[in-house]
């Protein structure tokens, strides 16, 4: 990747700022989209309104971020008397804050953009200190929502590990026998907790990580995001939502299948099948130049003819959220698909889940990840759609 992919001169201009600084470590997915470098502890990353970029570290990082950062300049805050300013100040947040003011003014920089979740601590030194600091929106998220090729690879090496995480689940429940209602497996009750702790050991053998799966049951899943720790039941939906991460290549995917290991109601039956329907719809519908908007507003139209609810009138039960959302260094990312009005484009990474939840019978969701292309989408989610798994033998 060359330095000018990265070139946020045109928000800096429009900030009337000579810089933008932001600073985090490796839970911040700007400052690794920036400088493909990760740490522990928080580190500096400076674009001046001239192009040129620093990533300021610590001086234990420095070998390492010269092999895999893809910043050409490195200062130390060692370089800035680090140590000495600590013994001097008493305090090492005034010290850091300290070699992050001396770095600004070596680098000629008096107005500075800092994204909105920049620390208020930081912030409020370097005012004190005569710098005006202008917090802005992260002129990276738009850039982080169009995917380079290598991006798309990443992204696509952990669908792959959540499909198979998700195959792991379903052949479980699957396998499952009913005893009074309830799903047995092995002669234990299977439980929400044995289905997630399934996933996380598939994940990890594909290197792959996950947060806050959702394994949800019965009532549980009218919730959204409900979820089940204990004993899955018969006869009722159940709602797969896993987003799994890559630990070394640091990229998300995401996939959400419905299952039932039993009998299906004909309201869960027409649920699923409106459900799956909207989801046809939505995804005939992905293209460059669409307004998202459109497209989940297609999915509520589907719905609403079909004796369905939407929070576009106020419903707290029906369809209660948008249809998608963009997906890469973060599970939430731009361009999110509901009633904004943003335009899809070539690169875009996006989910497309539309669900049906009712207090009393249950939700269903279902959610694919797309990439849009020139001319359409490619679907890369691959794993087929069965809500009714084989009758119990």
């Amino acid at each position: 990747m060359k330095e000018s992919d990265f070139s946020i001169k045109k928000a800096l201009e429009e900030a009337g700022t000579d810089a933008y600084l932001m600073t985090g470590n490796i839970h911040n997915a700007d400052i690794y989209y920036a400088t493909r470098f990760l740490a522990s502890d928080d580190f500096v990353y400076l674009q001046t309104g001239a192009g040129k970029e620093v990533l300021f570290i610590s001086e234990m990082e420095r070998g390492r971020a010269e092999i895999e950062s893809r910043v050409l300049t490195i200062k130390t805050i060692q370089e800035f008397g680090y140590r000495e300013k600590i013994k001097e100040k008493k305090d090492p947040s005034i010290a850091y804050a300290a070699c992050i003011s001396e770095l600004l003014l070596e680098e000629k920089v008096k107005k500075v953009a800092v994204p909105y979740d920049f620390p208020v601590f930081y912030s409020s030194y370097l005012i004190e200190a005569g710098f005006t600091v202008v917090p802005v929106k992260s002129p990276f998220r738009k850039m982080r929502s169009l995917k380079r090729q290598e991006e798309i690879e990443a992204i696509k090496y952990a669908q792959i590990a959540g499909e198979k995480a998700m195959e792991a689940a379903i052949a479980l429940i699957a396998g499952a026998e009913e005893k009074e209602g309830v799903l047995y497996f092995e002669g234990q009750a299977l439980t929400g907790a044995k289905v997630n702790s399934v996933i996380d050991h598939t994940l990890l053998d594909f290197g792959c990580e996950a947060e806050e799966t959702i394994v949800s049951c019965g009532e549980d899943t009218a919730n959204p995001h409900g979820t089940t720790d204990g004993p899955l039941r018969a006869n009722a939906p159940i709602i797969l939502d896993i987003f799994p991460k890559s630990k070394k290549k640091r990229y998300f995917a995401d996939m959400t299948r419905t299952v039932l290991k039993g009998e299906a109601s004909e309201k869960l039956r027409a649920m699923y099948e409106t459900v799956f329907a909207a989801q046809e719809k939505a995804l005939g519908m992905v293209k460059p130049g669409v307004p998202a908007s459109e497209i989940h507003n297609a999915v509520c139209n589907l719905f609403e003819a079909r004796g369905y609810h939407t929070y576009r009138s106020g419903s707290k039960a029906g369809f209660t959220h948008s249809t998608g959302h963009g997906v890469g260094l973060d599970i939430h990312e731009l361009p999110g698909v509901g009633e904004n009005g943003a335009l899809l484009e070539a690169g875009n990474v996006i989910t497309i889940e539309p669900g049906l939840y009712y207090p009393g019978i249950g939700g269903i969701r279902l959610e694919d990840m797309v990439l849009v292309t020139e001319k359409g989408c490619e679907n890369l989610t691959r794993l087929e759609k069965k809500f009714v798994l084989k009758p119990f033998l």
